[in-house]
């Protein structure tokens, strides 16, 4: 007996235990197609698919639809079938996805940039300034997180070892001070004093 007849036989043997409800015995199916199946969908796919998520695709719509799968054909033939409609849809919904950034983010960034040209060099100075009384009205250790960001522009994982916190401990705190400082200054614009304690 020969190589190809020892592996058609364990994959018969794996597909037949997995139609009477051995899960586990799929994982034969899986290692015996897994680098011929991703290897035809990497020469295959365009560039931005993800060629493992197609594959694990493929071999979880193949495993739902094994009841489909006809005894005595190629289970490789019906596998890479499934794979090239996956890959299919993928290539659809990432064609989607680039048309609309294409039609629609000059237009949104447009509207943006101009929202932001219409105000004045006075109304932005008005802002840094109100950002300076903001900043001042930060708690010491606040405001040196500030420092060292922006001013000294120490890398998170730095400032992680300076206080002695996680670098997503550092990222929160960052965001939670931007986000207190945003609030300042547009109570300063609005005319009311802006609390950052």
């Amino acid at each position: 007996m020969n190589a190809a007849s020892e592996s058609t036989i364990d994959l018969s043997e794996c597909l037949r235990l997995v139609r009477k409800g051995q899960v586990q015995a799929y994982e034969g199916v899986v290692r015996q197609f897994e680098r011929p199946l991703r290897a035809w969908l990497a020469a295959q796919s365009p560039p931005g698919v993800d060629v493992d998520e197609i594959a694990q695709r493929s071999f979880i719509a193949a495993y739902t639809r094994l009841q489909e799968f006809k005894e005595g054909t190629d289970f490789g033939a019906w596998l890479f079938t499934i794979a090239k409609y996956q890959l299919k849809t993928e290539t659809t919904r990432l064609r989607r996805i680039a048309d609309y950034q294409s039609r629609y983010a000059p237009d949104l960034l447009r509207e943006e940039l101009q929202g932001r040209s219409e105000e004045t060099p006075e109304f932005w100075a008005m802002r840094l300034e109100h950002l300076r009384e903001c900043l001042a009205g930060l708690d010491e250790r606040l405001r040196r997180f500030m420092q060292w960001r922006y001013e000294e522009e120490i890398p998170l994982d730095e400032m992680a070892v300076r206080c002695g916190r996680s670098v997503a401990a550092v990222k929160k705190q960052l965001w939670q001070v931007r986000q207190l400082l945003q609030r300042c200054i547009e109570q300063r614009l609005q005319g009311q004093p802006g609390a950052t304690s």
